[in-house]
């Protein structure tokens, strides 16, 4: 074979998710027809429990639809290849699945018959909603179904599955009824699967020409690697961004080497290079496999390693609990998951104002220039109005350890500790990197440029009158507050007048306001009269009638300032 052979068949991965023990490796053994290197639980654990551990990958070819043979613009393809992408169902496999999803072109979501949703299954579903735009819903093991009631069980289920799928964005995605392994795992292979041709044909009614890239840096994702005496080592796994050919250098970040690529094959044929969304084998001389069971390849120098980074945020719809800053999170940022303290932001409330009726579709890029407000939660738009969207903001990340990946990827946050088996969905909230701190000591080099503010507000009382310019307060301050501090900031008193505060007086936290344009007569009326009527009790009068009155109405004094949360000198500062 020529090694330009490549160019004929146009490759389509298609991610296989579902719940654990829906049949989803039965299923892409029945479709399949050439098993790549990694495919089919190669994994002793998952052999004795019969679930899949590693997102498997294997393949078919067929011939090429006359819709994608005629739209190959300068390219004509004949064949078709489906790479069909195993996702494991196990919850701490989240962090696989979502590796996987970067480069599935369609999504075959496996549904038990019998069950219905699951949880899991609800989780797959936003995991294509975040990576993917098509869907084909396969509903397996009608073989257990008892032949009288088939037909009608298979058209509830579909129901409800159309139910389910109505507010995501595959709402009117095809529903097919198969039987990958009649008879179970345990039974003889002879009997034949049901509906697999009338789902390799919806499949390829499905497919389109994907959007591949050769362009841009190198990113590859290998889930193997392994070695063949007298070649060298080889890393299969799936071009995720960028192109490769032989002879170039690659390297593996995570280990900090390079390597030189000496041989290239896809599904065993031998070829010269291979592309984004391809799926490959790529040799490489002088390199222990052992080192690498999966990670990222990519262009020398382009990866970088991150220490913290910012991104935008969205909640996920079916996620039940708050999120709250400063809690932690598990986050799945390229493909790595590291847990993360977060931090919500937003921006201030009159910033916010929305101009239109329209969801704001992140029009407000994120910028160092602009400040932000500190919120103690992620904001839900359905606490605002009765069901608006969410209002736009975004979430400092400082993880525990410091994490390798690509540009501008998908982040998930999601409490991974949660019971698998509690009826929930762990997955929290989705958003892109828009910023990476990069230095190991941001906190101290680049955080303070993150102009996040709290807002503050003290309240106290005018406890006299010095003369008409100024007055003595009480109450806002503790006895052991460093009032220099406070000094030249501006209160405004409950009566009207704004004053600048000068300083202390006396021990207890006492201080006096200077106000500019002077006590106005009525302020002065208020202020004199609480007083002389306290005193005069004193005099050896009825002082029991004369007490109650004491009770005029205090003035208070209000002193509002913002403090921004990574200033390490903690100033205040007024608008």
């Amino acid at each position: 074979l020529s090694p330009d052979s490549r160019a004929k068949t146009l490759n389509f991965n298609v991610g296989v998710l579902g719940h654990v023990d829906s049949g989803k490796t039965s299923l892409a053994r029945a479709l399949s027809s050439t098993a790549s290197t990694a495919a089919f639980d190669k994994n002793p654990q998952s052999r004795e429990r019969g679930i899949t551990l590693d997102l498997g990958f294997s393949s078919f070819t067929v011939d090429c639809p006359d819709h994608l043979r005629d739209s190959g613009g300068q390219q004509q393809y004949d064949g078709l290849q489906f790479t069909l992408v195993d996702c494991p169902g196990h919850a701490s496999l989240i962090r696989t699945i979502i590796g996987g999803a970067q480069i599935i072109d369609l999504m075959m979501l496996v549904v038990d018959v019998v069950k219905g949703v699951q949880t899991q299954t609800a989780e797959c579903l936003l995991i294509g909603e975040l990576t993917c735009p098509r869907m084909v819903v396969v509903l397996n093991k009608i073989d257990l179904l008892p032949p009288n009631k088939r037909q009608s069980a298979i058209e509830k289920m579909t129901k409800r599955l159309h139910k389910t799928l109505e507010s995501t964005r595959f709402k009117e995605c095809p529903v097919i009824a198969v039987a990958a392994k009649p008879g179970g795992p345990e039974a003889p292979e002879p009997e034949e699967p049901q509906g697999v041709p009338e789902l390799i044909e919806l499949l390829k009614k499905q497919t389109y020409l994907p959007k591949r890239d050769a362009e841009g840096d190198l990113l590859m994702a290998v889930d193997h690697c392994f070695s063949i005496r007298g070649q060298g080592t080889v890393m299969t796994g799936t071009i995720l961004q960028g192109s490769l050919a032989i002879n170039d250098t690659v390297e593996i970040p995570v280990l900090k080497v390079t390597k030189k690529i000496k041989s290239v094959q896809m599904f065993r044929k031998p070829v010269s290079g291979a592309m984004q969304g391809d799926r490959v084998g790529v040799c490489v001389t002088q390199f222990d496999p052992k080192l690498l069971e999966r990670g990222l390849v990519c262009t020398p120098g382009s990866l970088r390693t991150l220490y913290a980074a910012i991104i935008s945020t969205r909640k996920i719809g079916y996620f039940k609990g708050s999120l709250a800053t400063r809690a932690k999170f598990h986050i799945t940022v390229g493909h790595e998951t590291v847990m993360a303290k977060v931090t919500f932001f937003g921006l201030p409330p009159a910033d916010t104002e929305p101009t239109s009726s329209e969801p704001s579709s992140l029009e407000t890029p994120f910028t160092f220039d602009r400040e932000y407000s500190y919120q103690d939660e992620y904001v839900s738009g359905q606490k605002e109005a009765a069901s608006g969207p969410d209002p736009e903001q975004w979430a400092l990340l400082e993880l525990e350890r410091p994490v390798t990946c690509p540009a501008l990827c998908l982040v998930i946050g999601s409490k991974l500790d949660t019971d698998i088996h509690a009826n929930a969905c762990r997955l929290a909230f989705q958003g892109r990197l828009l910023h990476r701190f990069e230095d190991k000591s941001y906190a101290e080099t680049s955080l303070p440029q993150l102009r996040i503010f709290k807002t503050k507000h003290k309240e106290g009382q005018v406890e006299r009158v010095t003369d008409d310019y100024s007055v003595i307060g009480r109450s806002l301050f503790k006895k052991e507050t460093n009032l220099q501090l406070f000094v030249g900031l501006k209160v405004t008193l409950s009566t009207g007048e704004s004053g600048v505060i000068e300083g202390g007086f006396g021990q207890s936290g006492k201080f006096k306001i200077r106000v500019q344009e002077g006590l106005r007569p009525e302020t002065k009326q208020l202020l004199s009269s609480s007083k002389k009527k306290g005193k005069s009790g004193g005099k050896g009068g009825p002082a029991s009638e004369e007490e109650p009155k004491t009770e005029s109405q205090p003035v208070s004094i209000h002193l509002h300032f913002k403090r921004y949360v990574f200033d390490p000198h903690k100033k205040m500062v007024q608008s």
